[in-house]
């Protein structure tokens, strides 16, 4: 009977062991948004949660019931990042539950406790129902052993209120198993938490309950001010062994503002960089709404996030937090909110209507009373407004007038905004009106060809790009520091191998065996294209061991790589592509040199939410050109490489260089040589690994231009 005893209080421990450690485990990161519905009085709300689970990505399709008003957030980039080991990833979802929630969700192996206490509670100052705080979830923390850091977490509040934030308690159920850190100090006013750096290496999970409450001058004092709402935040804190703790990081940021307002269709673009003297930027850690876009240049350690309001049903605040890692120091983590402004309707009486090449504004004056006229302007002040004394009329060209066009699912739409517009030396108290003007071209009715669009040039879609061909022993070369310890990319797919012609006998050609032949090589295809979103689409390579190419093989085809062969290096950058080839796998060879000849073409996605295919036996299909624009494709071929390194040249030797050549294609299709820089459009260039010389040729062939018109159908 005693045996049994202990065998059970073994096993329960047994299984609060298991519990706890899975529990704490899992936990990377967790922030809910709360809205309380008015249809119901507040009694259910729409909470929009944003959880942070290790690598890889899970499916979370199990958050959704059959039957429940749920929706997931599916994004063709989602936010990830490698630091801490072994990754994480943002998951985003929304659904309707009551204003007093309790539950365990799961995504994956990963389980987050939630605890939401948003019961309606009527503000008596506006007689509207009080909204939770919200509270921006950064990307997984990190600090070193013995180096005191600071991280202050960003909050806001809709109805002004006094927000502060607090640990988790386990007696009111808000969280299990969640022991207070004594390395872990937290300023409840300011929500500022500190690590005081006496931890041991390990990772760590803090939860937290965040709350508001009516804000009171100091000097009157209140017996009880209860919280209003109180909304759940999980954070993640990875301790790495000490190096060097050194000065903290800050990113530079622009614009400055931490609160940007944003009209309907409005395109918002943030630009952050960090100084280049503190080292090389591993990645950037970003998490922000769902299709926040971003382009990474990690060897200027900058980067550009990119942000469209179209149609939506997210949260009036939106988040966008992000942070820089080394390989072991993450920068300051910083944060910037997004406002979509809450549009009225247009005023009684308004028209808008739109036609093939404009749209027409009328707009009754008495719906704008105490606004000035005079003072009111399009995105152009070139273009002219009219009124009488009843109406305002304008002929806004969608070709002009500061008109821009953007693309909201599967809709074209064209934008303008009708505004107040003073001189920045003016103080008025007068008010101010801001119009956003739509015209939304739906998908059922952009069929014709009343809703051609022409293909723009490659200098307007691109700017003034070239694409060139480089080769490289591994390590070296412009981008080194990714070769030189390569993380390949997976490779989905790839091409059966081939060989090269066989013998009369039907028997393979011999080669040479020669001990110091080059066994790899890295094959780089450049471009200057610094557009957002702008990827490099491959679409075939080939290698010959003649210039000719009269006899050659495949290193791509139709996206589809060489298993045997090519690996691609992930470089942190979409303009450009780097290979790996596996010589000693590729066809036999009877030559000691060899020549690369690669299709290339940019493509940039013309929907917020679309993407380039370019995936094995896709790229460059036609099925990808409709939300997408392409460029012309390009054929760049290399020089000479020699697969046999020249034994009279020492590696210290720096190589001579010849005078590099051009090819650009002239108005006829032609092709030119040219040595005028400016005037290329496109370069190869060929580095022969260890030899004397640098040889430069360019064959700029347009093979295809893949539409002359797009129709959005």
């Amino acid at each position: 009977m005693l045996n049994s005893f202990r065998l059970s209080i073994l096993l329960k421990a047994l299984i609060v062991c298991l519990l706890a450690w899975k529990g704490e485990a899992s936990s990377l990161g967790l922030t809910v948004h709360v809205v309380p519905l008015e249809s119901d009085g507040g009694n259910t709300v729409r909470a929009h949660f944003s959880a942070i689970t290790p690598s890889p990505c899970p499916d979370f399709s199990a958050v959704c019931a059959a039957g429940q008003d749920c929706q997931t957030h599916l994004t063709s980039t989602p936010f990830t990042g490698n630091l801490p080991a072994p990754g994480w990833c943002v998951r985003q979802w929304q659904t309707t539950v009551p204003s007093a929630y309790k539950a365990q969700l799961s995504l994956g192996s990963t389980q987050f406790n939630v605890t939401i206490n948003a019961e309606p509670n009527i503000r008596s100052s506006t007689g509207r129902l009080n909204q939770p705080a919200y509270v921006a979830l950064p990307p997984p923390l990190r600090a070193q052993a013995d180096c005191p850091q600071t991280f202050q977490l960003s909050v806001k509040d809709l109805d002004g209120d006094r927000v502060q934030c607090r640990f988790a308690r386990e007696d009111k159920g808000e969280c299990y198993n969640c022991p207070q850190h004594s390395f872990l100090q937290l300023d409840e006013a300011k929500c500022l938490l500190t690590f005081t750096g006496k931890a041991s290496p390990g990772q760590y999970f803090i939860d937290l309950m965040v709350e508001d409450y009516i804000p009171v001058p100091k000097s009157v004092q209140i017996l009880e001010n209860k919280a209003l709402s109180s909304v759940p935040v999980q954070l993640s804190l990875t301790v790495e062994s000490s190096t060097n703790c050194g000065t903290e990081l800050l990113g530079t940021v622009a614009p400055q503002e931490d609160l940007l307002f944003v009209l309907p269709y409005q395109e918002v673009k943030i630009d952050v960089s960090y100084p280049l003297d503190v080292g090389s930027v591993d990645e950037f850690a970003v998490v922000g709404p769902p299709q926040l876009y971003n382009k990474r240049d990690v060897l200027k350690n900058q980067m550009t996030l990119a942000w469209i309001r179209s149609e939506n049903n997210l949260t009036r605040l939106l988040p966008i937090c992000f942070a820089a890692n080394t390989k072991s120091l993450q920068s300051k983590l910083q944060c910037v909110w997004l406002y979509q402004r809450e549009m009225t309707t247009l005023p009684t009486g308004t028209e808008l209507k739109c036609d093939q090449t404009a749209m027409t504004l009328v707009l009754p004056l008495a719906s704008i009373p105490n606004i000035i006229v005079d003072e009111l302007q399009l995105n152009s002040p070139t273009c002219r407004i009219a009124s009488n004394s009843t109406h305002l009329n304008a002929t806004i060209s969608l070709n002009g007038c500061g008109t821009k066009t953007v693309h909201s699912g599967s809709e074209l739409v064209y934008t303008n905004t009708l505004r107040t517009v003073r001189p920045y030396t003016m103080v008025s108290r007068r008010p101010t009106l801001v119009l956003p003007l739509a015209c939304r071209i739906p998908q059922v009715q952009a069929r014709g060809p009343h809703y051609t669009v022409e293909m723009p040039s490659d200098a307007e879609v691109f700017g003034n790009v070239y694409v060139w061909i480089e080769v490289h022993q591994p390590g070296q070369g412009s981008l080194a520091r990714y070769t030189a310890n390569p993380r390949f990319m997976p490779n989905l797919r790839s091409l059966p191998r081939v060989r090269r012609d066989t013998g009369s006998n039907g028997s393979p050609a011999v080669a040479t065996k020669i001990s110091s032949r080059i066994k790899e090589l890295d094959l780089y295809l450049m471009s200057n294209c610094s557009m957002l979103k702008v990827e490099m689409v491959v679409t075939k390579c080939v290698e010959s061991e003649t210039e000719d190419f009269a006899v050659s093989n495949p290193i791509m085809d139709q996206g589809c790589m060489n298993s045997n062969s090519t690996s691609e290096i992930e470089i942190g950058q979409n303009n450009s592509r780097v290979y790996r080839l596996n010589l000693e796998s590729m066809a036999v060879k009877t030559s000691d040199v060899m020549y690369i000849m690669c299709n290339i073409s940019l493509c940039m996605p013309t929907s917020p939410t679309g993407h380039c295919l370019f995936e094995c036996g896709r790229a460059g299909s036609q099925s990808a050109v409709l939300d997408s624009l392409f460029s012309r494709t390009y054929t760049v071929r290399s020089g000479q490489v020699r697969l046999i390194p020249n034994p009279l040249v020492s590696p210290a030797v720096s190589p001579n260089t010849t005078t590099a050549l051009a090819m650009a294609p002239n108005p006829a299709g032609t092709a030119q040589t040219t040595k005028n820089p400016a005037s290329i459009t496109a370069v190869a260039i060929s580095h022969a690994p260890m030899t004397t010389s640098v040889t430069t040729a360019a064959i700029l062939t347009t093979i295809s231009v893949f539409l002359q018109k797009t129709i959005f159908y």
